[in-house]
């Protein structure tokens, strides 16, 4: 009994005397939705630059970027979908589909407030679940078997692999990406290999131009880039944007943005909104068409204090569809709903 008494009174004297530095940081009180300083352990936060990215004037904090010269950033986005489909007698089938693109960004040089930095195009994933049974195309393995992904394989394999020539200011502005050519040189003799027909084959190619262009890959990272608006924002405030959900511009979804904290390395952002229900309705004679359809979003994305760039981004995303038939004595129904993971650098969570 003596001893475990020594020990504890040596125990207690190092508490004493080892006393733990604090050090203090910013956040939204969950409570209250205000704004609150407290104090944490010292080691407990993480090194941030003495004048970093990521600061405030008298409150209001904005974003730059201060990216160092031969250092590599990531950039892999990933997106993981579950979609139930049930019909009329209730029966349901559920399909999942999975998409990882992996990007990293090296900085060359860095002049004046433009930075000149390589795009490098690393891999892609696809796959997709159903009834039992899962296809999956990697180009980081061996090209698949069956014929009908064989083509998609050898496209993926052609992007990736690439490197790209982009120039981005300090502010996060992408002044332009270069080096297109090449990659489309390169795909147009990987599909070659499979179709031999020219209109094909340019067709192909024509619709790859479509969605892998200088303007699409410049909207997809200034929205993941930025975030926080020009003006910035203070700890708690919200902003809203909103983009086209359809090519009309008819339905919109909105996303709700609220800076909660800023402090320990990491400015943490959460994420709300999506699209309200909408219903349409159609009458042809005795039958009534309806369709009602509506998305909401929940998440968080978390950016490094000192450096500006994204370090993880995790957001879901819930769609409800229901369509119905009715002649007005009796109704069916068709309801399918999607639940999505829209990740930036997962492995970061």
């Amino acid at each position: 009994m003596k001893n475990v008494a020594a020990l504890m009174l040596i125990s207690s004297i190092a508490l004493v005397s080892c006393k733990k530095e604090t050090a203090t940081i910013t956040k939204v009180d969950p409570k209250t939705g205000k704004t609150v300083t407290v104090e944490v352990p010292a080691d407990s936060v993480a090194k941030v630059a003495e004048n970093p990215a990521i600061k405030d004037s008298a409150g209001v904090f904005t974003q730059t970027f201060k990216l160092e010269k031969g250092k590599t950033y990531p950039l892999t986005t990933y997106q993981r979908d579950v979609k139930t489909m049930e019909d009329p007698q209730g029966k349901t089938i559920t399909a999942t589909s999975e998409s990882t693109d992996e990007m990293s960004f090296t900085i060359n040089d860095i002049k004046g407030n433009v930075y000149d930095m390589t795009l490098n195009l690393v891999a892609k994933r696809n796959s997709q679940s159903a009834q039992g049974k899962t296809v999956i195309v990697d180009t980081k393995l061996a090209i698949p078997k069956e014929d009908d992904l064989k083509m998609i394989w050898n496209i993926n394999k052609a992007l990736t692999g690439n490197k790209l020539n982009m120039k981005m200011d300090t502010k996060g502005n992408v002044v332009s990406i270069t080096g297109f050519d090449a990659v489309y040189t390169k795909v147009t003799a990987a599909v070659g290999t499979l179709i031999k027909d020219a209109n094909q084959k340019a067709s192909v190619v024509a619709s790859l131009k479509e969605t892998f262009n200088e303007k699409v890959l410049k909207d997809q990272l200034n929205k993941n880039l930025t975030i926080i608006p020009k003006k910035g924002v203070k700890i708690g405030e919200k902003w809203t944007t909103s983009e086209n959900a359809d090519p009309s511009g008819s339905i919109k979804v909105t996303s709700n943005y609220i800076l909660k904290s800023v402090g320990n390395g990491t400015a943490e952002i959460s994420v709300t909104g999506g699209i309200p229900k909408k219903t349409e309705k159609k009458t042809q004679g005795p039958i009534t068409h309806s369709l009602s359809s509506e998305l909401a979003q929940n998440g968080t994305i978390k950016f490094d204090q000192s450096t500006g760039w994204i370090t993880n981004q995790n957001i879901d995303v819930k769609t409800t569809q229901v369509e119905t038939i009715s002649d007005g004595k009796q109704s069916q129904s068709m309801k399918s709903t999607s639940k999505s993971s829209v990740m930036v650098n997962p492995s970061a969570k």
